[in-house]
């Protein structure tokens, strides 16, 4: 169908741009009825009015919500700044508060450094809402517009989502002071493998990946305790059950401060890229730049360890 025969030519009602941004902010016309306190029915007929008037379609429908498309990305960025400070000239809502940062990532990673980056960020008014999850439930969140940005594990592809490189995270060999007492003098890494090992999970992807990559060789062990959050093998690790293979920002404070010893240093230790993701488009929320902005600062200052010292997060101490 062409533009000439669909789009509206009488004035355009801005309750329909109004309902628009809401559910292009909130990714699915159910939070947006509840957000602006319509029936889902009408917001589904003001998106198809709008969609009418414009000639376009603005959001594909999906089982979970909606993804914008091409055009609504488009769009959204010229009628944010212009909306808010008229919600705010008609005390729908205040023009100089910025909405809340929506920003997801891998708990271990959210819960630990990206809130010692982001907490100051607070001070100047920033609101954040934190999700914690996998990478790739947490995109497909994203698509739908449910996040504003996503900590991910892998680079996604196509061309529906924008990744910029964050940061490596580097993985040691780690036990408290006790097990690396047992360990002296003993020839690894066979000598671990009859000790308890603490584990993120039954099949061992870390620990194993650790081996092949460092070692050249295959895992043989069992965990003594698996635990799916790493925070949580850190805390029996540090408690003396066992030994493990962590990322180093999650335990770099414990092994500076002697709670925890490295058991190896390879000059060559396995690394994960962490990336920072977004829809594409310039956001319209300067408080989701500024995020965006500090966390791709503070990430270049992540690097994996220089050869024969613990890696640093020196961002912390910034």
């Amino acid at each position: 169908m062409s533009d000439q025969d669909t789009r509206g030519s009488g004035p355009l009602d801005l309750n329909l741009l109004r309902t628009f941004l809401a559910v292009h902010r909130l990714g699915s016309f159910t939070a947006a009825a509840r957000r602006l306190g319509l029936s889902q029915s009408t917001v589904t007929t003001q998106i198809r009015a709008l969609e009418n008037h414009l000639g376009r379609e603005l959001f594909e429908r999906r089982a979970r919500g909606v993804t914008p498309l091409p055009h609504a990305y488009e769009l959204a960025p010229q009628l944010s700044v212009p909306m808010d400070q008229l919600a705010g000239i008609t005390g729908e809502g205040p023009s100089d508060s910025p909405a809340p940062v929506h920003l997801a990532g891998p708990a271990e990673f959210l819960s630990g450094a990206g809130l010692k980056v982001l907490a100051p960020l607070v001070a100047q008014g920033v609101r954040l809402r934190m999700t914690i999850g996998l990478t790739e439930p947490l995109l497909e969140e994203l698509r739908a517009g449910r996040h504003d940005l996503v900590v991910a594990t892998r680079r996604p592809s196509g061309r529906t989502l924008h990744a910029e490189l964050l940061a490596d995270e580097e993985f040691v060999l780690v036990a408290a002071p006790t097990w690396a007492e047992r360990l002296k003098g003993q020839e690894l890494p066979t000598a671990l493998e009859g000790h308890p090992l603490i584990a993120y999970a039954e099949d061992l992807p870390i620990a194993r990946r650790y081996w092949r990559h460092v070692f050249n060789r295959c895992l043989h062990a069992q965990a003594a305790i698996t635990i799916p959050d790493l925070r949580g093998v850190l805390t029996a690790v540090t408690a003396g059950a066992g030994w493990s293979v962590l990322p180093s920002y999650l335990c770099r404070t414990e092994i500076a401060s002697g709670v925890l010893q490295l058991l190896h240093q390879p000059e060559d230790p396995p690394i994960n890229t962490a990336y920072l993701v977004q829809r594409p488009g310039s956001p319209s929320n300067p408080h989701l730049i500024l995020v965006r902005e500090h966390l791709l600062a503070v990430g270049k200052t992540w690097r994996a360890r220089p050869s024969g010292s613990v890696a640093r997060l020196d961002a912390q101490e910034a």
